[in-house]
């Protein structure tokens, strides 16, 4: 058992960090690739396949721990979590973990118990890797786009927590909510209102 893992939601200023976990099935699905090159529409599309006939785990670290951990540590812990959910899920572990990036969680969290090697582009090489982009994007999107209705402002429903010219102006403007990750500097530099 071959497990693909990526994240999403490491350069945003608000909003948690989602890692996906995910061992293909076969025949595997068509049309894989990096999430962040795919059509909204085919990403959806290719969600639902992968969720139905492949096997997947998430996890989700919130703002309190990136905060607290850095986005760094948040990342490891949320693919240990996505690959804890895997395992759960299918009643073994893995013969290896193929990682998006250059660094692993092996040697970085204590319960990391599985053998990993980092890709770097990853996404875009390997198909098992290129689905967990996708299913981590789509998970972050859409907690997003709920969060985006508690609060208005910010423009979550279209960037999803990043730093764009809209975002923020709507931070200068109405401050930072408890979704905002206090550690990142646009974040932090801010003067509160009173």
């Amino acid at each position: 058992m071959i497990v693909g893992v990526d994240e999403a939601g490491r350069g945003p200023l608000a909003g948690p960090v989602v890692a996906a976990a995910v061992v293909l099935c076969k025949p595997r699905p068509t049309g894989l690739g990096d999430s962040k090159v795919l059509s909204a529409a085919r990403r959806a599309e290719l969600e639902g396949v992968i969720k139905r006939r492949c096997q997947w785990g998430v996890g989700v670290v919130d703002v309190a721990a990136i905060d607290s951990l850095n986005i760094f540590g948040a990342t490891m812990l949320a693919m240990t979590l996505a690959v804890q959910d895997l395992c759960a899920k299918v009643g073994c572990d893995p013969l290896e973990v193929l990682v998006d990036g250059n660094l692993t969680p092996q040697g970085r969290r204590a319960e990391w118990r599985w053998p990993a090697r980092a890709i770097v582009k990853g996404d875009a090489k390997e198909p098992c890797i290129s689905a967990a982009s996708i299913i981590a994007k789509e998970h972050r999107d859409r907690m997003m786009r709920a969060a985006a209705l508690d609060h208005p402002h910010y423009g979550w429903e279209r960037n999803a927590g990043y730093g764009t010219s809209e975002h923020l102006e709507a931070l200068r403007r109405y401050g930072p909510t408890p979704l905002h990750r206090r550690s990142f500097a646009p974040v932090a530099q801010l003067e509160m209102p009173i």
